[in-house]
């Protein structure tokens, strides 16, 4: 099973914290996002592997679009 991680905010992705593949924890911030001159990070919601980035920084992002895939 895999989790979506989409995001609540459109804006530009700032910075990405973990690497393809690894392992992360539920709450663990993923990646930042810069929108109206704010950082906002972006949590896991599930526990697994990082098992795909859908956006590189400095990719513009809409409202629901889907951030990263989480295998469980």
């Amino acid at each position: 099973m895999s989790i979506e991680i989409k995001t609540e905010i459109a804006g530009v992705v700032f910075e990405i914290l973990v690497e393809q593949g690894a392992r992360v924890s539920a709450g663990e911030t993923i990646l930042v996002i810069e929108s109206m001159k704010m950082e906002i990070p972006v949590d896991s919601t599930g526990e697994g592997v990082l098992a795909e980035l859908c956006v590189s920084a400095g990719d513009v992002i809409a409202v629901g679009q889907v951030l990263a895939r989480i295998k469980e």
